[in-house]
């Protein structure tokens, strides 16, 4: 079952290796997992990780109900001529179902609005979104708003970001991406984008429905559909921003708002003169900084 399971890009280990022989009526006596994790240590099919830490060193957050949080990340992927591409991947937190993998030349906000909104029809807005602090998911730390967060705040879903250099935050999406890689790379590369989404296609019906996932027991569609699903609350009444800048020698400010740069003009009188902007979504002050 291991060389199999190998052999077809797949996680082949000691649960992996039980839910299978749970499902092969021919098999009477099932060992447990922690007999067939012996028997590959045994057998030398198993490599050694000492570095990796401990599961008990780590604190492991998951949303209690599908929908509830859903991860997304883009990964980058080269086609058989050598043209890079991105994969873009919404994951639900609670059940790890892949609720969308697709493949793009590039990735924009327009990208991750387009494939979120698709994604929310088919399955229903989340309570909350976790994403890195890629400008493509948030533009809040070059002090503006992005088509992304304009959606989300009016669908009053939570909009949560990982810190920077802690990669575990997003560790369910990254993991998932680490599988579908290895699943990739067991088969013929893909000539084009059309044949890469096609097999991103096979891989998540195999994912969602045909693979036992470790931590919940069961393929992750049928944890995704055995629990009610969450949706989003009303969120508190966003606050305003403040953003210290210089007006222009053409007595202009800058200000990035819906994915776009903007210049607000404030008069060459006031050229060079420092101003705090006060930002509540289209409305906006400019005051004098002293």
């Amino acid at each position: 079952i291991r060389t199999e399971l190998t052999e077809a890009g797949l996680d082949a280990g000691p649960a992996t290796i039980h839910a299978h022989l749970m499902a092969t009526p021919t098999v009477d006596t099932i060992p447990s997992r922690a007999t067939i994790a012996r028997i590959l240590t045994r057998e030398g099919l198993v490599t050694a990780q000492p570095k990796k830490k401990p599961k008990t060193a780590l604190t492991c957050f998951e949303a209690d109900l599908p929908n509830g949080c859903w991860q997304s990340d883009v990964t980058h992927y080269r086609l058989l001529n050598g043209d890079s591409v991105d994969i873009i991947t919404w994951l639900d937190d609670h059940s790890r179902t892949a609720l969308h993998i697709s493949a793009h030349a590039t990735t924009t906000v327009n990208t991750v609005v387009s494939t979120f909104t698709a994604t929310a029809k088919q399955h229903g807005w989340p309570a909350a979104t976790l994403t890195d602090n890629g400008l493509i998911y948030t533009a809040r730390f070059r002090g503006g708003v992005n088509r992304f967060e304009k959606l989300l705040r009016t669908h009053d879903i939570a909009q949560r970001n990982g810190r920077g250099d802690h990669p575990q935050t997003q560790g369910k999406v990254e993991r998932f991406q680490q599988t579908m890689k290895k699943w990739l790379d067991a088969r013929p590369a893909p000539q084009s984008l059309s044949e890469l989404n096609t097999a991103l296609t096979d891989f998540q019906t195999v994912y969602n429905t045909q693979r036992i996932h470790s931590a919940k027991k069961t393929t992750p569609w049928a944890a995704y559909i055995s629990a009610p699903k969450d949706s989003p609350s009303p969120l508190p009444e966003d606050t305003p921003r403040f953003r210290v800048d210089r007006i222009d020698r053409q007595g202009k400010v800058s200000l990035r708002y819906d994915s776009r740069m903007y210049s607000i003009g404030v008069g060459r009188t006031h050229a060079r003169t420092r101003v705090v902007l006060i930002v509540k979504d289209r409305h906006i002050i400019v005051v004098d900084q002293r």
